[in-house]
């Protein structure tokens, strides 16, 4: 009997231990399998978070290689004023009395509204001074009249010129403080503008430059303060050349070729009221004269051909990775009997003849290929 009971009661633990050893093994199981699930959806949003991490780096990539375009458009003398020894009647100040401030860049103002910026070389002061420098023609307009580069979309005018200092230090004094009050960007001599974009900057200075190889110390002035400025690209104004000559000079070659080496990108030119040639070296663009535009420095030019020059830039790591130009083929008046001071694109034969003057002089560019 004793030992039947004692068979039973080891056959009761035995079966005990065995049940007990079951569930252990399957509760170890569960939270193994638990854990294993855990790490799983653990995994899961590591790799949803690497997904955003890279989209969010794919996005920053693209952010860094984005194109920025700077479209520009460049013309030539704007003479707001005249001489006083040219008479009244059918001057630039006439027209202004009978048309107002909007009148003169009417023709032409849906071009500059569309740019970025565009450039004109001031030939002119704006002042009250009365007291002229000794010279052959002295350019001066009211104050007011600077409300017409406000009107008509310039917002850059070169001063380097041989008309600004007409008046004499006052005028030139006035002429830049009336600029600055009426926020219109200026360059020339120690005055430089940076054109900002999407972090892009590009520096503008101006030179005042008649037919002399000294400039190049006035160029590399230039280059300097403007690099001081961190800036993207940059844009030199020359006042040079031979007045009425159509063809560029070589000393205008030579300077254009010598800033261009040391990095400027794109070289405009003014001073001899007449279209000069356009030339693409190292892949950079001179435009050796741009003419006159609206000009009141004369009633009745013989020459009334002129221009706009467009180029737009794009910018890629903050380097200019394309360049296109456009010519406008225009005239400085709207009716070729007189000067009415209102620059007119030209069409047609009209537009041809001053295409053709253009090409004539121009250097490894096809003006024809480029028309506005």
């Amino acid at each position: 009997m004793k030992k039947s009971y004692g068979l039973f009661i080891g056959g009761f633990l035995l079966i005990t231990i065995s049940i007990l050893s079951v569930l252990t093994a399957y509760k170890t199981l569960s939270i193994l399998d638990s854990n294993t699930k855990a790490n799983v959806n653990k995994n899961e949003n590591i790799s949803d978070k690497d997904d955003e991490e890279n989209n969010s780096n794919e996005e920053e990539i693209q952010e860094e290689v984005k194109d920025t375009i700077v479209n520009i458009n460049a013309v030539g003398d704007c003479t707001l004023g005249y001489d006083d020894n040219f008479g009244y009647p059918n001057s630039f100040n006439n027209y202004y009395d009978k048309y107002g401030e909007e009148y003169f860049f009417k023709g032409v103002k849906d071009i500059f509204e569309t740019d970025d910026f565009t450039f004109a070389n001031l030939e002119t002061t704006f002042t009250n001074a009365t007291v002229k420098t000794p010279k052959k023609f002295n350019f001066k307009g009211p104050l007011n009249y600077v409300n017409i580069l406000n009107k008509s979309s310039i917002e850059v005018v070169n001063i380097a010129n041989n008309h600004i200092k007409d008046y004499g230090d006052e005028g030139y004094n006035e002429t830049i403080s009336t600029l600055e009050n009426a926020k219109i960007n200026f360059i020339g001599y120690d005055y430089y503008y940076v054109f900002n974009k999407d972090d892009i900057k590009i520096g503008l200075g101006g030179i005042h430059c008649i037919e002399t190889m000294s400039c190049t110390e006035k160029i590399d002035k230039v280059i300097s303060g403007l690099k001081e400025l961190n800036v993207d690209a940059m844009i030199i104004s020359f006042h040079w050349g031979i007045e009425k000559d159509y063809k560029q000079s070589t000393i205008q070659t030579k300077l254009a070729h010598y800033a261009i080496d040391n990095g400027v990108d794109l070289v405009l030119g003014h001073h001899p009221h007449v279209l000069q040639g356009i030339e693409v070296y190292n892949d950079k663009y001179i435009v050796y004269s741009l003419a006159n535009f609206s000009f009141g420095g004369n009633k009745n030019p013989k020459d009334k051909d002129t221009m706009i020059f467009n180029i737009e830039f794009t910018f890629k790591d903050k380097k200019i990775s394309d360049t296109k130009v456009k010519v406008y083929p225009t005239r400085v008046s709207s009716v070729t009997n007189t000067n009415d001071y209102s620059p007119t694109i030209l069409t047609g034969e009209e537009a041809n003849k001053v295409l053709d003057k253009i090409q004539k002089y121009s250097v490894n560019f096809n003006v024809y290929e480029h028309i506005g």
